[in-house]
């Protein structure tokens, strides 16, 4: 990693008068910076999103006890957006009209991001993902045809994008797993529809046939009707693009009709949450970025202090590549403050960005840049399986397109 964690909590003094470099003072010649972050903090997604807030509060109060960034301190704001895309561009908004953010780190849902990208790109506010995946949030919808053309400039993510992650879904399930019959299933939302149109487009590739297709209601949770449906299929597994508060459900439904046969999904479900809300998750399989944050070297002084820390939530699929996403900021106002003689600059939001395509790093999750769409250049994706009530990998590496 860059620098050593910090143990412990610190406390962040609250921001002073404004200064003619264009922060806010806290005494003497410390500027603080603010850094946003929107997540889902309550509702059926908060144990991903408190997740989020929690590795983003501690890659701050890290900067801030090792000094990282010569006279700033850096402080999080945090806001729900519920994972409801109007409440995404209401907070977007929000960090837009505090002169002090100049980063913001979210949301989750690439449906609310889709609401928040164009207000925080036209207000030169620099954004990074650490969980959206939706492939033409940075690449608009010609990536399909080979066309990709970046959308926003202010636009990162810590995340790799569904054409991967759905790519490497169907290499694990046809080539690994053996499996070559699946049910496909999404919940209608950018996230779930893109990521079962790129399973399907590989595994059918790959010579898999998809057996059955259907649509929820990702707030539905009575799934007989469509269990009973793919019952008459075939089927050796079903594949769902959506989050865990609806996979969960759905693969107990499916089990308790009498078919012993894998929900898989992606990222959305690779919660310690999904085995808790289903009874019989054991052999339930999903993807997640990178390689498993616990298996990392780089990533043990991460797990380390967040639990010293003391937060009360866990911090989830998303941890690791939240801190880094942070991270990131932290890297670009570092640089942009050296090249300002040491201090913030008074068109921060700016000169944060331009530092942007020059933040390189060794974060959490691995080596961490950016490439020319402002993806990701880590293409590394696990499977894994739930066994024994808990998530456990069974494979690493990057995906063989179909």
């Amino acid at each position: 990693m860059t620098a050593a964690l910090a143990a412990g909590a610190l406390t962040l003094t609250a921001c002073g008068s404004r200064d003619e470099s264009g922060g806010d003072t806290t005494g003497g010649d410390t500027t603080t910076v603010v850094i946003g972050v929107d997540a889902p903090l309550t509702g059926d997604l908060s144990a991903l999103g408190l997740g989020i807030k929690n590795s983003a509060d501690l890659a701050a109060k890290t900067a801030n006890k090792e000094k990282y960034v010569k006279g700033v301190e850096f402080k999080i704001e945090a806001l729900d957006d519920q994972a409801q895309p109007s409440v995404g561009q209401q907070n977007a908004q929000k960090f837009i009209s505090n002169k002090d953010v100049l980063g913001v780190v979210g949301p989750l849902n690439s449906s609310v991001s889709q609401q928040m990208q164009k207000p925080f790109n036209d207000a030169g506010l620099t954004q990074v993902s650490p969980a959206n995946t939706g492939t033409e949030l940075t690449q608009g919808d010609g990536w399909k045809t080979g066309d990709s053309v970046r959308q926003f400039k202010t636009f990162f993510r810590t995340a790799t994008t569904d054409e991967i992650q759905g790519a490497f879904a169907a290499d694990y399930l046809y080539n690994q797993a053996k499996i070559k019959k699946v049910y496909l299933i999404d919940d209608q939302k950018t996230y779930g529809a893109g990521l079962a149109a790129s399973f399907k487009t590989n595994f059918t590739k790959f010579g898999g046939k998809i057996v059955g297709s259907d649509h929820i209601n990702p707030d539905d949770r009575d799934f007989n009707a469509v269990v009973a449906k793919i019952k008459k299929t075939g089927a050796e597994a079903l594949y769902y693009g959506g989050e865990y508060p609806a996979a969960a459900p759905l693969s107990q439904q499916l089990k308790d009709s009498g078919q012993n046969i894998p929900l898989m999904g992606g990222d959305g479900i690779y919660s310690g949450e999904f085995p808790k809300l289903n009874k019989k998750a054991d052999g339930d399989l999903a993807t997640s970025v990178g390689e498993p944050v616990e298996k990392l070297d780089s990533a043990q002084t991460f797990i380390k202090n967040y639990e010293a820390a003391g937060y009360e939530d866990a911090y989830e699929a998303y941890g690791g590549l939240t801190y880094d996403a942070t991270w990131a900021i932290i890297e670009a106002v570092k640089l942009a403050v050296e090249g300002n003689d040491g201090k913030v600059p008074s068109d921060g939001r700016k000169a944060v960005l331009d530092a942007m395509a020059k933040v390189k790093f060794d974060g959490v999750t691995g080596a961490i840049s950016f490439d020319e769409f402002g993806d990701t250049t880590n293409h590394t994706m696990t499977a894994y399986k739930v066994k024994n009530n808990a998530w456990a990998p069974e494979f690493s590496g990057e995906p063989k397109l179909g």
